[in-house]
């Protein structure tokens, strides 16, 4: 009975220290060796509770405290994620460092910030920013080109817009660093940018092209599936993009757009006398000219010149294209036929019509923005899926039933709690009520008033016996033997006396005054002879 009483008491007091306890989460994980410590530290100086897993890289709290304990830590600036960032200059001694520490602070405070912020990106787990800031020499007219390193841990692989986000980061944050002198190496060692400008640039193509495939594809899939169903069509879709820049310039001459641009006129006149070649003074005399009017004769001339410019109208157009012109697109559509009931309850597959594939057709050469001289493609087929159609999902619950439900952590919670109370009521049935109906049985046996009781008791018993075997008529087993009933006898008186010197034991604790009193008459009074 000891042992079976402690263990239910090991039992009850597991099950309520099982259920008392809180329910922990994820503080932090993937914690450098100083973080933890400094976390752990500030945890024990709040008396929280808290589990080390992952040797100590992953931080369980209680769930009820880990939004105020991070925003608690945060204030104070944990984790720090291993490096330091610009609080490197929070507690410096400005007045007792040189410029040269003052630079190696600075550079370490970038690195460190850096680092931080790649780490906000998915995928990443860890990174180390080196960095190269050359100075510019002196008497020297170029400057070297500053470049940086980077090294990942990720999980799985990054993408390659993702790649080229951490290279565009690091060179915004760095004055004068380009994207093309970013190198990234993972963990594993394996190169994701080497500063090539061709992969620079083919990356840039690649992505658009894929954005570019992938938003048509969207849109195909979206008004295809309106018509026959969700998850009922397949679409593929292939663009075929030109990357080189053409830069071309035409002029135009319009000849009957003519403006006059300058006019300029000329005029000459002149007026000759014969005087027979003779030059004397009595021809340039006044006087003289009344008598040789008859005889003169005179010559005259006049000249005119006019001269206009006219300008011939001219268009001149300069176009560029861009790189990344869509040369051709192929769009490939595969629909599934239309299901239904026969009498039988039994679904059966129906073929679409020629009919509605032109509509679908029609329908996709509009989304993609069909052009035939381009070279566009699109071909719609109807054949009959290898999976059969599924159910519609049921839609979320909303307003309270959303509020309602419950995460897989609290259905664990549940069910811990449930196989707990089953075990608990299987003891409680199993053990402990047995236990106690066989005590409550042991004290239910009735006082006898003393030995001389037991005859009369086997006499009844016997007695009782013997009117059963004459009420039915059957021959009974025989009455024990003589020394079964004395053992019988000696137990009983055994039992009895040990109750009564039980009792006596209450009732001197009970009252041990009046157990003194008594104890003392007992004592006073002679010996009977």
């Amino acid at each position: 009975m000891v042992a079976v009483t402690a263990a239910l008491i090991g039992f009850f007091a597991f099950v309520i220290m099982r259920v008392t306890t809180p329910q922990m989460t994820t503080l932090f994980t993937d914690l450098s060796t100083d973080d933890s410590s400094a976390i752990i530290k500030e945890l024990e100086r709040q008396a929280v509770p808290y589990e080390l897993r992952n040797d100590g890289a992953v931080i369980m709290v209680p769930k009820d405290k880990v939004t105020r304990l991070r925003m608690k830590l945060a204030e104070g600036g944990m984790p720090k994620g291993g490096g330091v960032g610009y609080e490197i200059f929070d507690k410096s001694d400005a007045l007792g460092t040189t410029s040269f520490v003052q630079n190696i602070n600075h550079l370490r405070a970038l690195e460190g910030e850096l680092a931080r912020t790649i780490r906000g990106i998915d995928r990443v787990q860890a990174a180390r920013v080196h960095l190269v800031l050359p100075e510019r020499p002196l008497f020297s007219r170029e400057t070297p080109e500053p470049s940086a390193s980077i090294v990942l841990r990720v999980r799985g692989s990054l993408e390659p817009q993702q790649i080229r986000a951490i290279r565009h980061v690091v060179a915004s944050a760095v004055n004068g660093l380009k994207p093309q002198r970013v190198s990234i190496v993972d963990e594993t060692g394996q190169l994701l940018a080497d500063g090539a400008t061709s992969d620079a640039d083919a990356a840039v193509g690649d992505e658009r092209r894929t954005a570019f495939e992938k938003r048509l594809r969207k849109q195909v899939e979206d008004i295809v599936s309106s018509v026959v169903g969700a998850g009922r069509a397949r679409v593929q879709l292939s663009a075929d993009f030109d990357y080189n820049k053409i830069t071309q310039t035409s002029d135009k001459f319009d000849p009957e757009g003519r403006v006059l641009r300058s006019s300029q006129t000329r005029e000459e006149s002149s007026a000759t006398t014969d005087n027979s070649g003779q030059v004397t003074v009595n021809n340039e005399l006044p006087g003289n000219q009344n008598q040789d009017n008859a005889a003169r004769a005179k010559d005259q001339s006049k000249k005119s010149e006019e001269t206009n410019n006219y300008e011939i109208s001219r268009t001149t157009t300069t176009e560029v294209t861009e790189a990344g012109r869509v040369n051709r697109i192929s769009v490939a559509v595969l629909v599934d036929g239309s299901y239904s009931k026969n009498e039988k309850g039994e679904m059966v597959y129906q073929d679409r019509s020629k009919e509605e594939l032109d509509r679908i057709s029609a329908l996709v050469r509009s989304a993609i923005g069909f052009d035939k001289k381009r070279g566009d493609q699109v071909e719609v087929v109807n054949l009959r899926f290898a999976e059969p159609p599924m159910a519609t999902p049921l839609p979320e619950p909303t307003g309270l039933l959303g509020m309602l439900q419950f995460t897989k952590d609290d259905v664990m919670y549940v069910i811990e709690l449930g196989v707990m109370m089953m075990l608990g009521l299987v003891v409680l049935f199993m053990v402990v009520r047995p236990l106690v109906k066989r005590i409550v049985a042991t004290d239910a046996i009735p006082a006898l008033p003393g030995a001389g009781a037991a005859p009369a008791f086997a006499e009844a018993g016997a007695h009782a016996s013997e009117g059963a075997s004459g009420a039915t008529g059957q021959a009974l087993i025989p009455s024990n033997s003589a020394a079964a009933q004395l053992i019988d006898v000696a137990q009983i008186q055994g039992q009895v006396h040990a109750q009564a010197v039980h009792r006596v034991g209450e009732l001197a604790e009970r009252n041990p005054n009046e157990t003194v009193s008594i104890v003392r008459q007992w004592l006073s009074e002679p010996a009977e002879s």
